[in-house]
């Protein structure tokens, strides 16, 4: 399996602007700017890296959860998970840090203790996290 996404950057990097197009269409000629990423907390004024890269993590747990989840034979209901990604500005420019996890999830049958061994396996084993293993992906899990 192979995907893909493009960039196109125009300008320099305080006054330019780009966009990104995914290979689904989910981004298509999506905006993002030095300003959406560095200065505009409120994230909306297009989309940056760490955005996507938080997308992409919550969404890879939240999958990978809910195979561990039937596997035990307690599929979820519901599993909605968050990724809030950390970006800190160090010597020479900025640097990702941290990805944490915060999820809720309805899972009928389950026990907290065997809901929270397999959250932590799904954080552990889902390939984005494996991909993010220099910087420290942390999870806050609970049952509704």
């Amino acid at each position: 399996m192979k995907r893909h996404a493009t960039a196109v950057w125009h300008g320099a990097l305080g006054d330019g602007k780009g966009d990104i197009t995914t290979q689904s269409g989910a981004l298509d000629h999506h905006g993002y700017s030095f300003k959406a990423r560095f200065e505009d907390d409120s994230g909306k004024s297009g989309t940056n890296p760490e955005e996507l890269l938080a997308a992409a993590h919550a969404g890879c747990f939240a999958m990978q959860l809910s195979h561990f989840l039937a596997e035990n034979g307690t599929p979820a209901e519901t599993l909605e998970a968050m990724a809030l990604v950390t970006v800190d500005q160090v010597e020479g420019g900025f640097e990702v840090k941290s990805s944490a996890i915060t999820l809720k999830g309805k899972v009928p049958g389950i026990d907290d203790a065997t809901f929270q061994e397999l959250a932590e396996k799904a954080k552990a084993g889902c390939p984005i996290s494996k991909a993010l293993g220099a910087i420290s992906v942390t999870l806050d899990a609970q049952l509704a």
